[in-house]
């Protein structure tokens, strides 16, 4: 039996074709949307509906054996990474998202000035930047104007 048979099995889930192939989907690429992963399904399982996708989806989280994050102005990305107290940085060029572990270690890694009677469990933080592939191609607010390869004088420039 695979340890994804196992998993399910402990959640209390039946081990279905689409819920293995969603979780290997994801073990195969995490951050992602659930167009994404029902491509991924449908090249290991052929035909599947979105909807299926969405269901399985939906039940996986319920369950605690998924994560669904919500970047601002992203669709919701799943991932695998579960049960422990990490963050995300995201690039704001291509939309990358990688994982980034907790600062201080333990739930919640962050203390509110005021939590107004709540117990706080969890602290869900999101990075922003620019990822290494895309920093070639973005001009970075801290980066000062390059005048040196501009047009100087003899080629065109003011001189």
């Amino acid at each position: 039996m695979s340890d994804d048979t196992d998993a399910l099995r402990t959640c209390g889930l039946r081990a279905t074709s689409p819920r293995l192939a969603v979780l290997g989907a994801l073990g195969l690429r995490p951050h992602v949307d659930a167009d994404t992963i029902a491509g991924l399904v449908r090249h290991n399982l052929g035909t599947i509906a979105p909807q299926t996708v969405y269901n399985v989806l939906g039940a996986l989280v319920a369950a605690g054996l998924v994560r669904r994050i919500e970047p601002a102005g992203s669709s919701a990305l799943y991932e695998r990474r579960v049960g422990d107290n990490h963050h995300h940085i995201a690039c704001r060029s291509c939309g990358a998202v990688a994982d980034v572990d907790c600062a201080v270690g333990r739930r919640p890694c962050l203390t509110p000035a005021d939590v107004h009677g709540y117990v706080l469990d969890e602290a869900e933080v999101t990075f922003w930047g620019i990822c290494p592939n895309c920093q070639p191609l973005v001009r970075r607010p801290d980066q000062a104007a390059d005048t040196s390869s501009g047009p100087g004088p003899g080629d065109g420039g003011p001189s």
